[in-house]
């Protein structure tokens, strides 16, 4: 009997869960797609391609969201539960308040997991196919950055030609190990300088070590010099907002190479935040489960579902204003940014154990 009605308060849960989960899809699809058809409307593309990189994009929009979804999937099942002769029946056999809680709350606990660890990776791959296709249509292709485990690499349109950076990675306000082609626009090379370090503080680059390779007439000039200037539209702070951006690295990559990303120069506050932000998801949708039951099972009565599903929205809205406003005092240092990040978790679950104590009491 036990399997029986724990597997019907999941089904019935699950299937609440997707089908908010699918209105939102196609709710966002929507909205996005009108963005996506105006960027592509001066080039010749299919119609489908705003359509598939509307598609592929939504889902990883849709984990940052998740909270929520769980939170109305949530208040949907338990009023339908609380307006049926199904709560009675559970309570006849024994399910009481808490008990119904408990299974919903570890049912959202699991799912998280299983969202951190299968979904994720998936969402990041198709954000970065995303990023990578509308990269390739930017009006901005003239000027283009790109981090990958070789290392960084820069795209410059110059007056004639272009410039190709290249660098082993970033250290405080320096790239290490440089080499710049200078490619003509018959992309023939001009050009190539080779440099222990450049320092990158500023527009106006600073190299150190310096060998310059010169091609003209068929003969390479080469000369060495202990500075050399050369100026760019990059500096440190354009060059490191590359590594404040990990939609496309998912919970798996963060976690087994958080040191070696590290190592390769990615922001490390950035990385904190965005690791311990994946670890506190299943927490998050645990809790956002005893707010529903909190909303919806204190009281029996049918006229209060309008009222108590407006109380609900209002407080979960809120839950993700007070979550964004500690995360910002985080990142301007006030606070530990780790403390930031769980401090709205650690508050919503003194709230929601006393008062899923209450609803026990119902």
């Amino acid at each position: 009997m036990n399997n029986i009605v724990i597997n019907y308060l999941l089904i019935n849960f699950l299937k609440k869960f997707f089908i908010v989960l699918l209105i939102f899809y196609c709710f966002g699809v929507i909205l996005n797609l009108f963005e996506e058809v105006e960027f592509f409307k001066n080039m010749d593309v299919s119609i489908f391609t705003p359509l598939v990189l509307t598609s592929i994009l939504i889902p990883g929009l849709l984990i940052k969201i998740l909270p929520f979804i769980v939170f109305i999937s949530s208040m949907w099942f338990m009023i339908i539960l609380r307006n049926s002769k199904d709560l009675l029946t559970l309570k006849f056999l024994g399910y009481s308040n808490l008990k119904i809680f408990f299974i919903l709350a570890i049912t959202a606990f699991v799912l998280g997991w299983t969202i951190l660890i299968f979904a994720n990776p998936l969402t990041s791959s198709l954000s970065k196919y995303y990023e990578k296709t509308k990269s390739n249509y930017s009006k901005d292709i003239d000027h283009l950055v790109s981090f990958n485990k070789n290392g960084l690499w820069i795209k410059e349109n110059l007056e004639k030609g272009d410039r190709i950076i290249s660098a082993a990675k970033p250290k405080d306000f320096n790239l290490i190990d440089v080499t710049i082609f200078h490619v003509s626009e018959d992309n023939k090379l001009i050009e190539k300088i080779k440099a222990k370090k450049a320092n990158v503080e500023n527009f106006n680059w600073i190299l150190e070590d310096v060998m310059i390779f010169k091609h003209q007439d068929g003969i390479f000039d080469i000369r060495t010099f202990d500075n050399y200037e050369i100026n760019s539209i990059y500096n440190h702070d354009k060059i490191t907002s590359l590594f404040k951006n990990f939609d496309t690295m998912s919970f798996p990559d963060i976690v087994l190479n958080y040191n070696n990303l590290i190592n390769k120069g990615y922001n490390k506050p950035f990385l904190i935040q965005s690791l311990h932000t994946m670890l506190v998801l299943p927490f998050f949708l645990l809790l956002m489960t005893g707010l529903a039951s909190i909303f919806t099972m204190n009281t029996m009565k049918k006229s209060d579902n309008f009222r108590l599903i407006i109380l609900g929205l209002v407080t979960s809205v809120l839950t993700f204003y007070l979550k964004d406003l500690s995360l910002a005092l985080g990142q301007t240092d006030r606070i530990s940014l780790v403390l930031a990040i769980w401090a709205p978790i650690i508050a919503l679950s003194l709230f929601t154990f006393v008062g899923v104590l209450q609803i026990n009491e119902k």
